[in-house]
């Protein structure tokens, strides 16, 4: 497989992702929005990767919003479902 991070890119290009309940929260409260987070993540950064993370393998993407202000993104993996899910957003403080 490729690396967590490029195969996670993938698949949000192609579309295969889900957005969690807890992420919709995040992206509200922080008056973000999805299409921002899936553009990003084309010049996203590579933060960390954690294969081994339970239940689903994760990864951390450095992105930075239309305005330039740097956010920290989750990203996990979904085996079962062969899709990424969109876990949580972070502000750098």
């Amino acid at each position: 497989m490729e690396k967590l991070f490029d195969f996670i890119r993938d698949l949000v290009a192609a579309e295969k992702y889900i957005v969690g309940q807890h992420a919709v929260e995040r992206l509200e409260e922080r008056g973000i929005y999805e299409w921002q987070i899936v553009a990003g993540t084309v010049d996203a950064v590579l933060v960390v990767e954690r294969p081994k993370a339970m239940p689903n393998p994760t990864v951390e993407f450095l992105q930075s919003l239309p305005d330039g202000t740097e956010i920290k993104v989750v990203w996990a993996y979904l085996r079962q479902s062969g899709v990424a899910k969109l876990v949580t957003i972070h502000f750098f403080d």
